[in-house]
């Protein structure tokens, strides 16, 4: 029986796909990218914000004319959606055959055997659940890189967000489990590994009693054929001097850290429940660039937060041009029902929350510019993701780019490259958010050499492409 897999939304999510895509193909399902063809369809929906929802339920409905219009027997919703809106799903979406919640993913062979069965029916977890032994995946990404996801839910309380109220408490998986995992996947090709969770930065606190990120980052790092290893969502408040240390010192590791600070206003902060004031983000930041040079830093912010005044936006727009992130994304807000900020006085309207996101970028736009210009004439160590035949060159990132969200490198080679295969180029020219580059005729990357970090000596930036202020 054939089986079409849709999976919305963000990473974690997609960790959840791959896992249910195992349980199911082990089970004898064959898998499909023809909707028309499949006789089971299943849909792991994002409920993150409005916008989430709304493509969640629209990518439903639109797959739900496969029952009229294909073979499709039967239709499956899982993931956020599900979780948080079980009831309402089977109250007012008839199309819909089964219903899978966030902690209950483990359960799918039986939601979709018992929905073949004719038997509608909910199945879901306490959010103190966490499948265990999980540990096998069905690509559905690009084979080179893998995210794996060390922990479920998040016990912050920030008034924005609905997370905690789909995904649960704070569970970190096992380290033996995590590692097995990333074994499998290096086993099958990876060579980037992501790790990504609600939040890293707290791994192991509820397992171990304390946090323990920097342990599982060195232990991942044994890995032989894993060559560079990812770490996203880090609450600034956990960041600890162990950690940034492990980001310095452990070449497999790129110097690269995604700390969503949402906002700088200390007000603003408070309202959000967030747990950092503005001077407390600066000497974290400061920390960080000290002692991990090179250090890339990626951050998110929300525009027009309730109450939030054109003086804090102003504020905001300073910051940004002050700390000089390398990676930033703004959010414009969005209410979420069941949340405190919700219910907040001084909504700000739709129009003002996306000029101020977009007043935001412009600010940010210039200062990737200006970075990007100052790389110009840097050696870097980079993954290539692929080749675009009608420009004739490759596309890769260096230790600086995370895949789908940031920017990327153009360069032409002497011969054929695999997608994963590592490269040292030599960056010629800065183009907006990209950068161009030239094959580097010494392909070796050794542990010592400053390539990994971009962070050349000067006799080994090509004087050619210096920048005028070198």
């Amino acid at each position: 029986m054939r089986i079409y897999f849709v999976s919305l939304g963000c990473d974690k999510n997609l960790v959840d796909s791959e896992k249910m895509l195992a349980i199911l193909c082990r089970a004898g399902y064959e898998l499909t990218d023809v909707p028309e063809q499949a006789e089971v369809i299943v849909v792991n929906t994002c409920a993150f914000i409005h916008d989430a929802k709304e493509e969640s339920i629209e990518t439903l409905l639109e797959l739900a004319e496969y029952k009229k219009n294909g073979n499709c027997q039967v239709l499956i919703a899982a993931g956020c959606l599900a979780e948080r809106y079980q009831e309402e799903i089977q109250a007012e979406m008839p199309e819909i055959d089964g219903v899978v919640g966030t902690a209950a993913y483990d359960s799918i062979l039986e939601a979709v055997g018992q929905a073949l069965e004719g038997k509608r029916a909910v199945w879901t977890k306490e959010l103190t659940y966490l499948p265990a032994g999980l540990t096998d995946r069905v690509s559905s990404g690009v084979g080179h890189v893998g995210y794996i996801k060390i922990s479920e839910g998040c016990n912050k309380n920030c008034s924005y967000c609905a997370i905690p109220s789909m995904r649960g408490t704070y569970r970190s998986v096992p380290m033996e489990e995590l590692v097995e995992e990333a074994v499998k996947l290096t086993a099958r090709g990876v060579r980037e590994l992501i790790l990504v969770a609600q939040e890293t930065t707290l791994y192991g606190v509820d397992l171990y009693g304390k946090k323990m990120l920097p342990q599982l980052l060195e232990r991942l790092s044994q890995i032989r054929d894993l060559v560079w290893i990812r770490v996203l969502y880090c609450y600034p408040e956990e960041i600890t001097v162990e950690l940034a240390d492990v980001l310095r010192d452990n070449p497999k590791i790129c110097r690269y850290l995604d700390l969503p600070i949402q906002h700088c206003n200390d007000g603003i902060l408070k309202k959000m429940g967030r747990l950092t004031n503005k001077k407390q983000l600066k000497e974290k930041i400061g920390m960080l660039r000290q002692r991990v040079p090179g250090l890339a830093l990626r951050t998110t912010l929300i525009s027009g937060f309730p109450g939030e005044t054109n003086e804090q936006h102003e504020e905001c727009l300073a910051f940004v041009r002050e700390l000089k992130f390398d990676r930033l994304g703004v959010f414009p807000y969005s209410p979420e029902e069941g949340t405190r900020a919700a219910g907040f006085a001084e909504q700000v309207d739709e129009e003002t929350k996306r000029a101020r996101a977009d007043e935001i970028m412009e600010v940010q736009q210039q200062v990737i510019f200006d970075t990007n210009e100052s790389l110009v004439g840097r050696r870097f160590e980079a993954i290539v993701d692929g080749y675009l035949p009608e420009e004739d060159v490759y596309v890769a990132r260096t230790y600086r780019d995370a895949p789908d969200i940031d920017g990327c490198v153009f360069f032409r080679a002497p011969h054929e490259l695999l997608s994963g295969t590592f490269v040292t180029l030599t960056v010629t020219a800065a183009r907006g958010y990209d950068l161009t580059a030239k094959w580097c005729e010494a392909q070796q990357c050794e542990e010592e050499d400053p390539i990994r970090t971009g962070i050349a000596p000067a006799e080994s930036v090509d004087p050619a492409l210096r920048n005028k202020e070198d």
